[in-house]
């Protein structure tokens, strides 16, 4: 048995509430939506952390704009402090350069993070999740009990149909799906999402339009939340 699985949840002890933030589909948007939620509920007065564990396409730094930080060392990994959030990623170790971690290196990867990150008391861990349900993800959901779910998915087909496999899997293993948001929507016209989640049993937690600013406003936390895709967010969020 690997003694670093033990101290996981230790590490993880002190954290009220963890939401998984994911997607089935890549390029949905779950990782502005993490960040921002993130720092929404940080403006809010909430201690809240963010862990990237997008290892294959990691951007919620570039999302911050973090640079030139790296995490304290004190009997493990202390996460530097972003604009009000705890901030861990495995860009810290890895800087710019691609992390071709294959099977069993990427697991020994997300062990390895999540034994060493001293995350402290929290009230929220935001967690942007990989896309997908691969054994990346199913390796997260092995070592990190207690997550909640919040899935990210587009109007388009086929992102709603990869979410509702991942929300079938999901709620398969019985695991607290908080429910769906749909993001980038061109038009208010009825695009039918919720209902086509409906028969998987999702609340709708809201829909987001497409932001043409929010490009603009990346790796500027201040206009990030200026952006009318993080006010459309921080109305609709299920964590107040």
């Amino acid at each position: 048995m690997d003694p670093r699985l033990h101290i996981i949840d230790k590490r993880l002890q002190d954290i009220k509430r963890i939401i998984a933030v994911s997607g089935g589909k890549g390029g949905t948007g779950k990782s502005s939506v993490a960040s921002v939620l993130a720092l929404t509920l940080a403006k809010n007065g909430y201690r809240t952390g963010l862990l990237d564990l997008d290892f294959g396409g990691p951007s919620a730094h570039i999302i911050l704009g973090v640079e030139g930080l790296f995490p304290e060392e004190d009997k493990g990994l202390i996460p530097p402090d972003v604009s009000g959030i705890r901030f861990m990623s495995i860009i810290y170790f890895t800087g710019n350069n691609p992390a071709p971690l294959r099977g069993k290196e990427i697991s020994n990867a997300i062990i390895e993070l999540l034994a060493v990150t001293l995350w402290g008391e929290l009230d929220f861990l935001i967690i942007d999740m990989p896309p997908g349900m691969a054994d990346t993800t199913l390796d997260v959901i092995r070592l990190i009990r207690r997550m909640e779910f919040i899935l990210v998915t587009t109007p388009s087909r086929l992102a709603i149909e990869v979410a509702k496999r991942e929300l079938a899997v999901l709620q398969e293993l019985h695991l607290p799906v908080l429910g769906l948001i749909e993001n980038m929507l061109t038009t208010r016209q009825y695009t039918g999402v919720a209902d086509k989640a409906a028969g998987r049993q999702v609340t709708s937690l809201g829909s987001i339009d497409f932001d043409s600013t929010l490009e603009h406003a990346i790796g500027n936390v201040d206009k990030l939340l200026q952006t009318k895709f993080a006010k459309q967010l921080s109305s609709y969020h299920p964590l107040k």
